[in-house]
């Protein structure tokens, strides 16, 4: 126990010095940020790797219910938000999850689409991902590989949805700009009408708390954060109509999760 314990401190403090160097202006590109993040996650192995990826054999999910219950409790947020819009739904056709991972939120949304689009960086995640949700339903299950650099080709090969989701993927990004890159496609990709479901770590305005732009492997959670305000206007720049977020200060994995609801008008 102590060997962790001791890692997650050091870690701390990398992360803490790393954030002073962007403050002061230090940085490195998005093109090295984006290098160093396809080297993390396709690079696999280990129980970090596993728990980052949310498979369900990872440490962190071991002796509890978390791995379910956060497919659950995301499957809960979309359903309110249907609610909250009119449209009450029980299903829905085509579901695309950008960085599925280990299938924690699949499971849950598979056995109520027509079809379930799983995208990773990661192969080894895809086929763990696909075997989560064969286990559960027969939903056509769509595996996409997608290089961290090239976004825009796995996008195009996908094709439409009614549903694009995203959790635990949006602060792992290289960059905030990446991020808008990522919403433009979200926006391509869905039907008039359709929703994106985003989770993102929120910055309350705290050097902290800023993203970060330097050392990828250390803390690859602590990356990138936006303002609340400032993710509702990116998407209302990118076309879409934000409807709704959620905050959740403290979850059972991090802290500064925002959860927003947009609509593709």
């Amino acid at each position: 126990m102590l060997v962790p314990a001791v890692k997650q401190v050091v870690r701390g403090v990398e992360d803490r010095a790393l954030r002073v160097l962007t403050a002061a202006g230090v940085r490195r590109s998005q093109e090295t940020l984006a290098e160093q993040a396809r080297d993390y996650w396709v690079g696999g192995g280990g129980d970090r790797w596993r728990s980052d990826s949310h498979w369900r054999d990872a440490d962190v999910f071991s002796g509890n219910d978390l791995w379910s219950d956060l497919g659950r409790r995301h499957l809960a947020m979309v359903e309110r938000a249907e609610r909250a819009l009119g449209r009450p739904a029980d299903r829905w056709g085509r579901i695309v999850e950008w960085g599925c991972g280990g299938g924690a939120n699949a499971v849950h949304f598979a056995p109520r689409a027509d079809e379930f689009v799983g995208v990773d960086v990661a192969a080894e995640s895809l086929v763990e991902c696909g075997t989560q949700v064969g286990a559960v339903c027969d939903t056509p299950w769509k595996p996409v590989l997608v290089d961290v650099a090239h976004p825009e080709d796995a996008a195009a090969g996908i094709g439409s949805c009614d549903l694009w989701l995203s959790y635990y993927v949006f602060e792992l990004l290289p960059t905030r700009e990446y991020g808008a890159r990522l919403l433009t496609l979200a926006h391509r990709m869905l039907r008039p009408g359709g929703i994106a479901s985003i989770q993102i770590k929120y910055s309350d305005g705290t050097w902290a708390t800023r993203p970060r732009r330097w050392g990828y492997r250390s803390s690859v959670a602590g990356m990138t954060a936006y303002r609340v305000e400032e993710f509702w206007e990116l998407a209302t720049r990118v076309g879409f109509a934000p409807e709704l977020v959620e905050l959740r200060p403290q979850d059972d994995l991090d802290r500064r999760y925002a959860y927003f609801t947009l609509r593709r008008p």
